[in-house]
């Protein structure tokens, strides 16, 4: 599975490391994920996702519901 998250879609960053002597490497700048189990008041069960902690603090607020259906998910696979 690739490294985003599954609800809000936020994915690594294309960055620079830049050293002391200023020569710049390329790095790549990764989405804070993590494994949540959310409970789905609609379907009656655990759901097991892979989301970012900005997605855990706005799933507080708006509910797992609403927002799968804006990132067009189905929760029935999951």
């Amino acid at each position: 599975m690739s490294r985003k998250c599954q609800l809000t879609g936020k994915k690594a960053n294309n960055g620079f490391a830049v050293s002391h002597s200023h020569i710049r490497t390329h790095k790549l700048q990764y989405a804070n994920l993590q494994w949540k189990r959310v409970w789905w008041p609609q379907g009656n069960r655990w759901v097991r996702l892979k989301l970012s902690t900005k997605a855990i603090k706005t799933l507080e607020n708006k509910g797992i519901q609403a927002m799968a259906k804006k990132a067009g998910i189905d929760l029935n696979k999951f």
